[in-house]
Order: structure tokens, then C-alpha cells, then sequence
């Protein structure tokens, strides 16, 4: 009895695994995702260039877009470039705008002297501004006086 029934289920199993490969056989090429072969050489992407000055916010609570370029920041666990700007300590006399106090409070509320880690990573909101095409159409109208 157990013969038979192990004899069955190899019998089933090679039976799906022939009409598998028979089955991956005829469907046809692969195709890639980037829409061509891979020896060919597709043009670049436009560069966008950064818009100069402040975009106005659309919405109440929107992080404001960061006015100036930010790829040579570094970012990580231990260094956050934007802070030696931004950070309370240092926005008045560099002239930059402070961080909102929201940034210096841990998921409980207290208060705290330095950057929440909740906030440490700055390009997790705030996105530099470039003169771009959407990438997505949209029909967002921004609220009234939400700035």
C-alpha cells in the first residue's frame, strides 16, 4: 500500500514538472523591462534644474521644499549635514530657517535638545524643488490660505 501510493505521487510529480517545462517552453521571449535589448544604449534622462527661491506650501502640515541642491549631503546614522544649517543652534547665523519645534520631540511629546531620531532623516519629508514635469498627471487643487 505505501509503495503503491509513494509510486503515485512520483508519477503525479513528474508528470507536472514535464508539463511545466513544456508549458515554459512555448511562452515565448523574454522581454525586458526596460523596453530594449540589453546591448543597445538608451538615451539619458533630461536633467531638471533646481528652482531658485521658496515654493509656496499647497496644503496645511506640508513640508516645505528644500530651495537649494542637496547631493553632496551626507545623511546617515551619525552625520546629517542639513543640522549644521538648520538646527536651532546654528539657523540664526547662518540665515537659514530653524526646524519646527515638532522636530525636537520624541514619539512621547518631551522635549528634547537635539533632533529627534524620528527626524533625523530629512529627505524622508523634504524634497528638493526642480523644475520638472510630474511624473504622474494629477488634480490636486491646493486648499485656500493654506500656507
Amino acid at each position: 500500500m505505501k509503495i503503491s501510493a509513494i509510486a503515485g505521487i512520483s508519477a503525479l510529480a513528474t508528470t507536472l514538472l514535464l508539463g511545466g517545462l513544456v508549458v515554459a517552453q512555448n511562452t515565448g521571449a523574454v522581454e525586458s523591462l526596460r523596453g530594449a535589448d540589453i546591448d543597445l544604449t538608451l538615451p539619458a534622462d533630461e536633467i531638471h534644474q533646481q528652482k531658485e527661491g521658496r515654493e509656496a506650501r499647497n496644503y496645511r502640515q506640508q513640508p516645505p521644499l528644500v530651495p537649494h541642491s542637496i547631493g553632496q549631503y551626507q545623511i546617515d546614522l551619525r552625520t546629517n549635514q542639513c543640522l549644521s544649517c538648520h538646527d536651532w543652534t546654528n539657523a540664526g547665523e547662518r540665515g537659514a530657517p530653524t526646524l519646527s519645534m515638532t522636530h525636537y520631540l520624541d514619539r512621547d511629546g518631551t522635549q528634547l535638545d537635539t533632533v529627534a531620531g524620528t527626524r533625523w532623516f530629512c529627505n524622508q519629508c523634504h524634497v528638493p524643488q526642480a523644475n520638472a514635469p510630474a511624473l504622474v498627471g494629477n488634480t490636486f487643487q491646493p486648499s485656500n490660505g493654506s500656507n
